[in-house]
C-alpha cells in the first residue's frame, strides 16, 4: 500500500484530490495546505506527496527545500498545476521535484503518474548513491595516498609496505581503510604541530641562555650567532603554525605567543649586557607559559594518548635550556654531589629527571631511541656537575656545551617519536 500526503488549497473549485486518490486504491494519510506541508510530512512520513497548486510560488519550493533537510530520507513530490511558465518548471527541478504535470489533472491518470514519480525517485536516489559512493571512493583514495606518503617518509618503507600497514590496521580496527588513513593524517598533523609548539617553549629559554653567555663573554661570537639563529627559528615556527593550524581554534593562542615574542625580541637587540638578563628572563617566562599552553591545547585536541610522548620529549629540550639559563644567573659557590641544588634550580632539574624516567619506561621505543636516551643520561650528569661547580668560566663552558648537546639529542628523539609507526598507526 502506498501512503500519500495530499496538498491542495482550500478553494471552492479545488479538485476532489483525496477522493480521487483513494478511488485509485491509494491511501491518503492526511490533507493539508502548502503552508503546512513540512509539518504534516514529518508527522506522517508519507511515501509520496501529491500537490495540486494552480500557480505555485516560492513558498512551495521553499517548503520542499526545507523538507529535504529535515527528513531522514528524501520524499518524492508530484505536483499538478495549471501554470505553463518555464520559470516554475526550472525552480521545481532545482528543488528536486520529480513529478511536474501541467494541465494534466484527471482522476484516471493519477495512479500511473504516482507510479512514474516513484520510479523516477528511486532512479534518482540510486544515481545519487552511486555518485556519492564514487565520490567517497575518490576521496578515500586521496586519503590513502596521503597516509602512505606519511608512512613512507616517516619510517622509510616502500609504498607496498605502507599500504600493507594501512590495510592491516584497517582489518584490526574493523574500520574502512579511508578511516584509518584519516587517523594517520590527523596524528601526523598534531604530532608535527606539538613538536613545533614545543620548540617555541625551548627557544624561549635558549635565547636568554645564549644572551647571558654572550654578555658574559663565554664564546661570545658563537653565542650571538646561535642567538640570531634561535630568533629566526621562532619566527619560522610561528609562521608554519599559523599556516597549518585552525585559526578559529588556535588563533588566540598563537596571537598571544606572537605578541609576547615581539616584546622579548625587541629586548634582545643591541650589545648583550648582563644587567638586562633578569628583565629579558621575565619576558621569556611569559613566553614559555604561553607556548606551553598552546602545546598542551594541541595535545588535547589530537586526542591520541601517544601524543603525550612528543610533548614530554619536546619539554626535555626546554628544561635543559632552562636549567642552564638559571644556573648562569646564580652567583653561588660550588656544591658537593650530596648537597641539594639551590631552590631556584631544583624544580627544573627534578622535572627533567622525571621526564627522562618516563621516556625510559614507556613501551614506545626502538634501539635508536634507547641509545639516544642513554647518551642523554650521560650528558645530563655532565650538566649537573657543571651546575654544582658554581659560577666559574669552565663551568659556564660546560653548561653551554652540555645544554646544546641535550638539545640536539632531544630534538632527534622528538622527531623519532613524531615519526613513530606506533604513534601514527594508533
Amino acid at each position: 500500500m502506498i501512503h500519500l500526503l495530499a496538498v491542495a488549497p482550500a478553494l471552492p473549485d479545488a479538485p476532489t484530490l483525496v477522493a480521487d486518490l483513494e478511488a485509485n486504491g491509494l491511501s491518503v494519510r492526511a490533507r493539508c495546505e502548502s503552508t503546512h506541508l513540512v509539518h504534516e510530512a514529518v508527522r506522517h512520513a508519507p511515501d509520496l506527496i501529491v500537490v495540486w497548486e494552480p500557480h505555485p510560488g516560492e513558498a512551495l519550493f521553499e517548503a520542499v527545500r526545507l523538507l529535504a533537510r529535515v527528513m531522514p530520507t528524501p520524499t518524492p513530490v508530484l505536483v499538478f498545476t495549471s501554470d505553463v511558465r518555464a520559470e516554475p518548471m526550472d525552480a521545481a527541478l532545482d528543488v528536486g521535484i520529480e513529478g511536474w504535470v501541467v494541465n494534466g489533472y484527471a482522476a484516471g491518470r493519477l495512479r500511473p503518474l504516482v507510479q512514474l514519480t516513484l520510479a523516477r525517485h528511486r532512479r534518482s536516489r540510486q544515481m545519487r548513491e552511486e555518485r556519492d559512493e564514487l565520490s567517497r571512493r575518490f576521496e578515500e583514495r586521496k586519503l590513502v595516498d596521503r597516509a602512505k606518503g606519511i608512512l613512507m617518509s616517516a619510517r622509510q618503507v616502500s609504498e607496498d609496505e605502507a599500504f600493507r600497514l594501512l590495510r592491516s590496521a584497517s582489518m584490526h580496527a574493523k574500520q574502512r581503510i579511508g578511516q584509518v588513513s584519516q587517523q594517520v593524517i590527523d596524528a601526523a598533523h598534531y604530532a608535527e604541530a606539538i613538536n613545533r609548539a614545543g620548540r617555541l617553549r625551548m627557544l624561549s629559554q635558549r635565547v636568554v641562555k645564549l644572551y647571558a653567555l654572550a654578555a658574559m663573554g663565554v664564546e661570545a661570537a658563537g653565542s650571538r650567532a646561535l642567538l640570531a639563529d634561535s630568533a629566526a627559528q621562532i619566527d619560522q615556527s610561528l609562521g608554519l603554525l599559523g599556516r597549518s593550524l585552525s585559526r578559529p581554534t588556535f588563533g588566540d593562542l598563537l596571537d598571544a605567543v606572537q605578541g609576547c615574542w615581539a616584546g622579548l625580541q625587541a629586548g634582545l637587540t643591541g650589545v648583550p649586557a648582563v644587567v638586562k638578563v633578569p628583565g629579558l628572563d621575565e619576558e621569556a617566562e611569559r613566553l614559555l607559559a604561553l607556548a606551553d599552553r598552546l602545546t598542551q591545547s594541541l595535545e588535547n585536541a589530537g586526542l591520541a594518548p601517544t601524543l603525550h610522548v612528543i610533548n614530554v620529549s619536546g619539554r626535555q629540550r626546554m628544561l635543559a635550556q632552562r636549567l642552564a639559563k638559571l644556573a648562569l644567573q646564580q652567583d653561588g659557590s660550588a656544591l658537593s654531589a650530596r648537597e641539594p641544588l639551590a631552590p631556584g634550580l631544583a624544580p627544573t632539574a627534578e622535572a627533567f629527571e622525571h621526564g627522562l624516567a618516563y621516556l625510559k619506561g614507556i613501551p614506545l621505543s626502538t634501539p635508536l631511541i634507547r641509545e639516544a636516551l642513554g647518551t642523554a643520561d650521560l650528558r645530563w650528569q655532565e650538566m649537573l656537575q657543571a651546575v654544582r661547580a658554581g659560577a666559574t668560566p669552565a663551568a659556564r663552558l660546560t653548561l653551554a656545551a652540555s645544554s646544546e648537546a641535550l638539545l640536539e639529542l632531544f630534538d632527534r628523539l622528538t622527531r623519532e617519536y613524531e615519526q613513530s609507526m606506533q604513534l601514527l598507526m594508533g
